[in-house]
């Protein structure tokens, strides 16, 4: 039995561009723009190599964010079911409560 309140499978109702503020747009043109530059300028000799690797740093980076900003909604997501789960179960106990005393 799947307990309640616990998601299992990723927020899918999300849109990537929820997750990719204007600082990540800015740099992925940006990055996308010198790497093009930097392959017509130096052309596809040893230089290219360097140029590469920075643009894959930067992807890398802009990955690493992109999860990270998915990880924290899902988390966000959990905390208020579980925060929704204890006020009813809190709410309960209220009840049960007043009944006691009510009946006392």
């Amino acid at each position: 039995m799947i307990p309640r309140g616990i998601a299992f499978a990723p927020a899918m109702s999300m849109s990537r561009q929820n997750h990719l503020d204007a600082g990540s747009r800015i740099v992925i043109v940006v990055t996308c723009a010198l790497f093009v530059v930097a392959l017509f300028i130096k052309g596809f000799g040893h230089g290219v190599l360097l140029e590469a690797g920075v643009f894959l740093v930067s992807v890398k980076l802009i990955i690493m964010a992109y999860k990270n900003s998915v990880s924290a909604a899902e988390l966000k997501e959990q905390l208020l079911n579980l925060h929704a789960d204890l006020l009813r179960v809190e709410g309960l106990l209220e009840g049960r409560r007043s009944s006691e005393n009510y009946d006392a």
